[in-house]
């Protein structure tokens, strides 16, 4: 069943974040004061107009839109002069995304075709306190000093980032309503792939989709790092809990791809001494838990009346994550996946991507893909189970 959204399609998103560390310097401890932030995203479905929604979900204080725009991305940070309109809330150019909320703009009409790119530009006038964030976004943040939101030139945009900043999804209209959420952790968000290039999991999934025909949207609400059962303040909140807010509440979707766990199978298997800081807490996790996590998501997506699709966890041999514990957990969890016939349907990955990685797709520490890699990954999935 399709959840429609009275008409509107998710097109893009991701997954907001609360401030801090990560695995890369970011601006979201800081935030804006008097500084143009313009990201530019790719759409997975067209439609014939769109309206932009904004996160201040984790923020400390109401975030002070002073303007905000949209157009067809020209590379870089420039845009198309041509297409470039001001985005509203009530009527309204500026206005406050209050705290603890994510909110929707009011629409504009603008066409755009599956795989279009489309370029939002923010003036933060006020201090805005720490940025609700997307750590990785392995595309480039551009920021200038002042007010340059209607500015179709990029020569101003002299700051860069590769993090997401309180930008949580684009919406169409127009657009099938059965689109696809894939929720998971660095190997949907895409670590290892090529920054701005599209060649995550996702994005791959979408081109296949719109090669097949018709396209369909795919979203991607995957964190790296992030864990099916335990909380982190820099890798997000646990799959189940986030469940609700990236996954239940995307209009126009009917079915979720969830590939997570391996994260609470493998982190709980480290010291506390790891040389990687940012994944603590180190807290204990059995298969058990992981397969009652994700039992709790598919009991939510079915009282939502989402289609749910497993897939298995992603060969590890050879990586820092690599014991006979952990291994043994991915095994359990695997066979759970494929036997236990509680998802409606499974991609089995861990099948198609072989016992250890193949160097060709390896993107160098023997867990993460390249971009041939998540292509492969993306071929492995059987259109039809969607």
């Amino acid at each position: 069943m399709s959840r429609q959204g009275h008409g509107w399609t998710a097109a893009w998103t991701t997954s907001p974040q609360r401030p801090g560390i990560s695995f890369a310097p970011n601006w979201s401890e800081e935030g804006f004061a008097d500084q143009t932030i313009r990201q530019t995203v790719r759409l997975s479905a067209g439609g014939d107009a769109l309206r932009v929604r904004l996160s201040n979900r984790h923020g400390t204080r109401p975030l002070q839109v002073a303007g905000l725009t949209v157009a067809a991305a020209a590379g870089d940070a420039t845009v198309k002069a041509d297409t470039l309109q001001e985005l509203t809330l009530d009527g309204k150019p500026a206005f406050a995304v209050p705290t603890g909320t994510d909110l929707a703009t009011d629409t504009v009409p603008f066409h755009t075709d599956a795989l279009d790119r489309v370029t939002i530009t923010m003036h933060v006038a006020e201090p805005s306190g720490p940025a609700t964030y997307h750590a990785q976004a392995l595309a480039t943040t551009y920021r200038a000093a002042g007010e340059h939101h209607t500015d179709s030139d990029g020569a101003v945009f002299t700051e860069t980032s590769q993090s997401w900043y309180h930008l949580s999804g684009v919406e169409v209209t127009g657009a099938p309503g059965n689109g696809i959420v894939v929720l998971g952790d660095s190997l949907i968000d895409g670590t290892g792939s090529t920054p701005d290039t599209d060649h995550r999991f996702p994005d791959r999934l979408a081109q296949r989709l719109v090669a097949a025909g018709p396209p369909r949207a795919v979203l991607n609400q995957g964190i790296g790092g992030n864990r099916v059962t335990i909380d982190s303040a820099w890798l997000g909140d646990r799959a189940t809990l986030r469940f609700q807010h990236d996954v239940l509440t995307q209009p126009g979707v009917s079915t979720v791809i969830i590939l997570a766990g391996v994260n609470d199978i493998a982190i709980s298997e480290m010291a506390a001494q790891s040389p990687f800081p940012v994944l603590a807490p180190y807290t204990q996790v059995s298969a058990d838990q992981v397969i009652a996590g994700h039992r709790d998501m598919i009991r939510q997506a079915h009282a939502a009346g989402l289609r749910t699709v497993g897939a298995t966890l992603l060969p590890m041999q050879g990586s820092a994550f690599s014991t006979p514990h952990s291994e043994a957990k991915r095994a359990a969890v695997n066979a759970w996946i494929r036997e236990s016939r509680e998802y409606d349907a499974v991609i089995d990955l861990a099948q198609a991507m072989g016992h250890t990685l193949d160097p060709a797709h390896d993107s160098g520490d023997h867990l993460h893909l390249n971009d041939a890699g998540y292509q492969a990954m993306a071929d492995a999935v059987d259109l039809t189970v969607l």
